[in-house]
């Protein structure tokens, strides 16, 4: 298909036989080019948009949604809906042989919906699908170009040197941290949910904090701003080798930093997404909005910290001292990174470390806040099988938990903190026997295929942690699902998530901390208390919109 640049050659070119041949037609050089070029782009874009999807396209056949737009497609359904939501419903209501077909922004999509078309597109034709260029570069400019964004020979040999680090016979070293910061986020709450300080509320991204103290009253806190704090500093000791104090520091930069960049980015922000579908990455982000200054601030800043880190890491190697068993520290001395590959990789860890977890405690609290059943369930469970908070814990005693690793594997399922991830076909391929041009977008969808009646059973919505656990009581990797492929928060295959054991881990000491210190609560009048869906707020993860505001009571005798 040709470019815009290609369209303005052919304009030039015909410009200039007619001023040679034809002139009594030509309206001046610049004039008939510009002519020219504005008429072959409409053309262009009518077959684009409106004949080439509907007579010519390769997957014309697929299913497709029905009510979309002659022009649009389904872009205004997904505009308005929260991430991942309009796939499920499409999941469940479209006939389809695991592929489905629809229409954002005149583009077609093709969404994976089953797990024989999921196990090609993860598995056995993995790198024929790559990260779309555009999508590497948003990212990248937060996350870095590290193992998440790398693609094949490069994200291989990345892979093979950071694997040691996640190993299991290393993450099961790392639960002492895990305990460690779960037991000082159980001490900042106990002092918080008395006296909430303003720092609480400057913890919550998505509103002004003045407005925030008028709101909530004194004792309530803000779930998210804790978490996110206290993740940030589990994968700075576990993750980089450094404690960033922000559990014990509100105004520790590094955190505030991170929530600059993950608050809402407000309607400039979504225009900028929108563009970003139509014009250039390195065109978007030097356009002259508070926005973008937040963002390459916060970019700068990160980075920096990365450096130094990474440097002084350098010369403890040199002085031939002891290092860390940290990821960072494992990565440098396999030798197979530069120093700026490194900050990349510092920089994935620290986000995909703390966000994604962080948000994943604010879903499990909401739903032991809906479920009062479960969460007496889960804390008489920790406290029977955990020593006490102030004690250590060992990786075989959280193991043993088989009802807390069920309710953990049950919020991921239900609320999978990125909803969804693109993939683009990188040469002309197939999936489950329908072929895929170059160029076609993929998506794969975890709040749709996590919550599919078609995988999951009737029941496929409830929040119903005993689905992970056997008939004997212990846990099971498969949920009720048949296949690994239902549950695809952590993907699967060659470009699975790295660090889902360590995920794992993290989330089930923090959330067994909690609970079995503290009973939670919906605040007084919440919305999130009702029966209706919580909305949600769009951005890297999913999160309510609103925050997650909750009573605490401390409970004694562990």
């Amino acid at each position: 298909m040709p470019s815009a640049l290609q369209l303005l050659g052919l304009s030039v070119g015909a410009s200039v036989l007619l001023g040679r041949y034809a002139s009594s037609y030509s309206l001046g050089f610049f004039t008939t080019t510009a002519v020219l070029f504005a008429l072959q782009f409409v053309i262009y874009q009518a077959w684009l948009i409106v004949v080439y999807p509907r007579f010519f396209s390769p997957i014309r056949h697929v299913p497709t949604p029905p009510n979309g737009g002659l022009f649009m497609g389904q872009t205004r359904k997904i505009l308005k809906a929260a991430s991942g939501i309009p796939m499920r419903e499409w999941t469940e209501s479209i006939p389809n042989d695991g592929l489905i077909r629809y229409s954002v922004w005149f583009r077609e999509r093709l969404l994976i919906t089953n797990p024989k078309a999921l196990a090609e597109v993860l598995v056995t034709k993995n790198y024929d699908f790559t990260k779309p260029p555009h999508f590497r570069s948003v990212l990248g400019r937060i996350l870095g170009v590290g193992i998440l964004l790398a693609e094949g020979e490069e994200h291989k040999t990345q892979r093979k040197n950071l694997m040691p680090a996640f190993a299991y016979r290393h993450i099961k070293d790392l639960y002492p941290v895990f305990w460690g910061k779960s037991r000082e986020l159980a001490q900042c709450l106990s002092t918080a949910s008395k006296v909430a300080p303003p720092s609480d509320r400057k913890d919550n991204a998505n509103q002004d904090p003045e407005k925030l103290a008028v709101e909530h009253a004194p004792g309530v806190i803000e779930v998210g701003g804790w978490s996110s704090r206290a993740t940030l500093d589990i994968i700075g000791v576990s993750g980089v080798g450094q404690d960033f104090h922000a559990l014990q520091d509100p105004e520790n930069k590094l955190n505030h930093t991170y929530q600059s960049i993950f608050r809402n980015p407000g309607r400039a922000g979504f225009i900028l997404q929108i563009l970003g579908n139509f014009l250039p990455f390195w065109f978007l982000k030097r356009v002259p909005i508070k926005r973008n200054v937040i963002m390459n601030e916060g970019s700068s800043y990160i980075k920096q910290v990365c450096r130094d880190l990474i440097s002084q890491k350098r010369k403890a190697m040199v002085k031939k001292e002891r290092t860390e068993v940290d990821i960072i520290s494992v990565a440098l001395e396999s030798g197979g990174f530069t120093d700026e590959d490194l900050v990349n990789q510092m920089m994935t860890f620290l986000v995909a470390g703390h966000e994604t977890t962080s948000t994943a405690m604010i879903w499990a609290l909401y739903a032991l806040c809906k479920h009062p059943e479960v969460q007496a369930k889960l804390r008489e469970e920790v406290r029977s099988k955990l020593p006490s908070l102030d004690e250590d814990v060992s990786a075989a005693d959280i193991d043993n938990c088989h009802y807390l690793h069920a309710v953990c594997s049950e919020v991921l399922r239900l609320w999978s903190p990125v909803s969804l991830t693109l993939r683009v076909a990188d040469k002309d391929t197939s999936i489950n026997g329908q072929f895929v041009p170059k160029g076609m977008t993929i998506i794969l969808c975890p709040y749709a295929v996590n919550t599919s009646t078609h995988l999951w059973g009737a029941d496929a919505l409830d929040f119903k942690p005993e689905r992970w656990l056997d008939a004997d009581g212990k846990s099971n990797n498969k949920g009720s699902a048949d296949s690994n492929y239902s549950f695809l928060t952590f993907l699967h295959g060659p470009r699975s998530c790295i660090g889902q054991k360590f995920a794992q881990a993290e989330f089930a000491c923090l959330l067994a901390a909690w609970v079995g210190r503290f009973e939670t609560t919906f605040e007084e009048g919440s919305k999130l208390a009702t029966d209706e869906p919580p909305e949600i707020k769009g951005g890297i993860t999913q999160k309510p919109k609103d925050g997650l505001w909750v009573n605490l009571k401390e409970l004694e005798g562990w």
